[in-house]
């Protein structure tokens, strides 16, 4: 199976809300944690939400009208998972989108570094990101018979690892609103 990822599109248009947790932290980065307008509305209306910041525009019906929110965050703390999914995302989100082998970011698949008819099991520890050319290429052998050795050996990243890596790549559409609660974990230069 090829995936093929492209930037996270979000429209100004949708007016879509970051959505933060109780310590003002983004729930993620990558995708970034965002809420539809009617999604944002709906948790103002049922307290789940503070507004933080709002946009310029309104919604109205006959007796209501508000603004709607750019910026919420949750009244409850949502601790963050100690240790990331092994999902194919993850695995190309560790590996930045890039072929462990050849460097090549279309056409991502993900190798057995140890083929699973070799023994090799499909753990964070045994799979990379690998284009398809380099997997089809690879093929059931192992490295060194495939004079084909990872860039990066494979390892279990942490969830600061993909945060991380997940800035790398940001959305295509950041409201201004957004930039003074993004990034807050990043080193400050001199």
């Amino acid at each position: 199976m090829t995936a093929h990822f492209r930037q996270q599109t979000v429209s100004p248009q949708a007016c879509p809300a970051l959505v933060l947790n109780a310590d003002y932290r983004p729930l993620s980065y990558y995708p970034l944690s965002l809420w539809g307008w009617q999604d944002a509305i709906k948790a103002v209306f049922l307290d789940r939400v503070n507004i933080v910041s709002e946009y310029d525009k309104t919604v109205k019906s006959p007796s209501f009208e508000m603004r709607l929110p750019s910026v919420v965050s949750l009244k409850e703390y949502v601790r963050p998972t100690r240790q990331p999914a092994f999902t194919r995302f993850n695995v190309f989100l560790r590996d930045r989108f890039t072929c462990q082998y050849c460097g090549e970011h279309d056409e991502l698949t993900f190798d057995h570094v140890i083929p699973r008819s070799k023994g090799g099991a499909t753990t964070w520890e045994n799979v990379v990101a690998a284009c398809s050319a380099c997997n089809l290429r690879k093929g059931d052998r192992l490295p060194n018979e495939a004079h084909m050795t990872p860039a990066q050996a494979p390892y279990q990243p942490s969830i600061a690892d993909l945060h991380r890596n997940g800035r790398r790549f940001p959305p295509n559409y950041l409201h201004e609103s957004w930039m003074d609660y993004l990034y807050w974990d990043s080193v400050l230069e001199p």
